[in-house]
């Protein structure tokens, strides 16, 4: 359902925004989980080791996608403010089709890279071949990832965030009961694992494409519509590129960081893929919370409406410091039992996912304050500060990670990930100021 947020009651509309990418988002990250948790009890550690060590690569990919995305989504979010319907529908036809090129190279490149990245990636040669072939299995599935992300982005650029949720949850209902079902009950293996996770990315593309074409007539591309607009194009590359190189800063940041986990060890490289996917469950929230206020913000400036803007950004702001309260607690409580989700009875293991994640529960606070901060500045097309912001957090974790977890072990990634997140704030709270503080509007 279209939602205009330039009217209407503030945290409701962030909340009733959110709450559906919140779900959507856990359904998303629950593939890889369930792949995780069945690979890791079923088939063992090394197996979980191999999906852990092709995880970054796949993030790489689902992020830099997201991030051309979101750069999308934030001009039909101001076009759509401004009641400008021809212009949403023309950028949706120019992601569409700039799409379609852009995946195909994703699976060209990526299955020629595979083993060379791996191996630079000092994966252990037990598992090397093992993790080459889910890894390119996955990169198959970049197109669906695509389209479905471009038309749920699309959506929730006109404020509908339930519907992409409703897709995604049959598809994650679906790729795990088939992974309990190949690899669980007829043990078919790691590659069926994979297998699994790609039919679920292009049934919820299909279906969501499906949904637009029967219900949303603002969004709906006739077979003549399907033109690149060159002026839409630039503008797309100019915040979906910056967005994107954004996006990947992060899981280029966990590629280097698993470079210095593994040669620990194939027991610390099943911890630190455990404790990857709790955090990502932990981060979900923080993030759908920056994207209701990006939306929020992004129609606003089309409408104009400074005042309003305002006060939705301090709403987004209080609600990410009231998830952390939740989450902090929830962690503290429940590391054990995450970690023994995901390896069973492997006391070792489990002992050194907890102690981390006992130390990172109180550490989420900073995510949710720049995950607040980027959304505003997204919002507000400040792409060059989601940029610079995020390049400074990943180049202080990393370096910070090389530094400590010598010393640390695992404990020393999240007092990295601390140090970094604490001088981004550094940076992005000065910027936020000045652009209130000054009569002009800034741009990216």
């Amino acid at each position: 359902m279209v939602k205009d947020m330039t009217e209407g009651n503030i945290p409701r509309h962030l909340i009733d925004y959110a709450i559906p990418l919140i779900l959507g988002n856990l359904f998303q990250l629950t593939y890889n989980a369930v792949d995780s948790i069945i690979v890791g009890r079923f088939i063992g550690k090394e197996a979980l080791a191999a999906v852990g060590t092709a995880s970054p690569v796949m993030n790489i990919i689902i992020l830099g996608i997201s991030g051309i995305c979101i750069g999308s989504s934030v001009l039909m979010s101001n076009f759509f403010g401004a009641k400008k319907e021809e212009l949403v529908k023309k950028e949706m036809a120019t992601t569409a089709v700039f799409g379609v090129y852009f995946s195909l190279i994703i699976v060209a490149l990526g299955i020629l890279v595979t083993p060379p990245l791996l191996r630079a990636l000092h994966v252990p040669a037990e598992i090397l071949d093992t993790a080459s072939v889910y890894l390119r299995i996955i990169f198959l599935g970049a197109p669906f990832t695509f389209f479905y992300n471009a038309v749920a982005s699309a959506l929730k650029s006109v404020g509908d965030s339930k519907t992409p949720l409703k897709f995604l949850a049959f598809c994650s209902v679906l790729n795990g009961v088939l992974d309990v079902i190949f690899i669980g009950i007829f043990h078919f293996g790691i590659v069926c694992s994979a297998v699994t996770t790609v039919v679920a990315e292009a049934l919820s593309a299909i279906l969501c494409i499906f949904y637009v074409y029967r219900n949303i007539p603002l969004l709906q591309l006739r077979p003549g519509e399907f033109q690149l607009d060159r002026s839409l194009l630039k503008q797309t590359l100019q915040y979906g590129s910056v967005t994107a190189l954004q996006q990947s800063c992060q899981p280029v940041g966990k590629l280097l960081i698993q470079g210095a986990v593994n040669p620990m060890g194939v027991d610390v490289m099943a911890a630190f893929n455990a404790v990857e996917k709790i955090d990502a469950y932990a981060f979900i929230p923080e993030q759908s919370i920056s994207h209701a206020i990006t939306t929020f913000v992004a129609q606003n400036s089309g409408a104009r409406n400074e005042e309003r803007i305002r006060k939705g950004f301090r709403t987004g702001m209080i609600l990410e410091f009231c998830y952390w309260i939740l989450i902090c607690t929830t962690t503290l409580v429940l590391r054990v039992p995450f970690m023994k989700l995901f390896v069973g009875g492997a006391s070792d293991i489990v002992a050194l996912g907890s102690s981390y994640l006992g130390i990172m529960a109180f550490f989420y606070l900073f995510p949710g304050f720049t995950n607040g901060m980027q959304g505003y500045f997204r919002g507000r097309k400040h792409m060059k500060m989601t940029l610079l912001g995020t390049f400074i957090q990943t180049s202080l974790r990393v370096v910070f990670v090389y530094v400590l977890t010598p010393k640390m072990g695992l404990p020393g990634v999240a007092f990295a990930c601390a140090a970094g997140w604490a001088m981004m704030l550094a940076v992005e709270i000065p910027y936020y100021l000045k652009s209130f503080s000054s009569k002009t509007t800034f741009t990216a």
